[in-house]
């Protein structure tokens, strides 16, 4: 039951990383270049600029998402007193 009252959680917490996760790249590509950064539907661009970009943009994406929705699982917790997910990762 849990893990579907948390949906609208998850939906706003996916919603927020994306807007956090493409300011937070522009703010890093801007200290290291003055052009806007490349993306693959552009013509004319450097292919080692292009995957520096991606890589540092699925980085930066990756993390925000990871961050968001362990603390948006946190806050969830808190207001109704149940985890929505593992409580720990399975052991091998």
């Amino acid at each position: 039951m849990s893990k579907f009252l948390f949906i609208p959680f998850s939906v706003i917490g996916g919603i927020l990383a994306g807007v956090i996760s493409k300011k937070t790249f522009e703010l890093i590509w801007g200290a290291f270049d003055d052009e806007d950064a490349p993306e693959p539907k552009h013509r004319e661009i450097s292919l080692v600029k292009l995957i520096v970009a991606l890589i540092v943009q699925g980085a930066i994406v990756h993390a925000v998402r990871g961050l968001v929705d362990h603390g948006s699982r946190h806050a969830f917790q808190k207001m109704t007193g149940s985890w929505p997910g593992e409580e720990e990762p399975e052991r091998t």
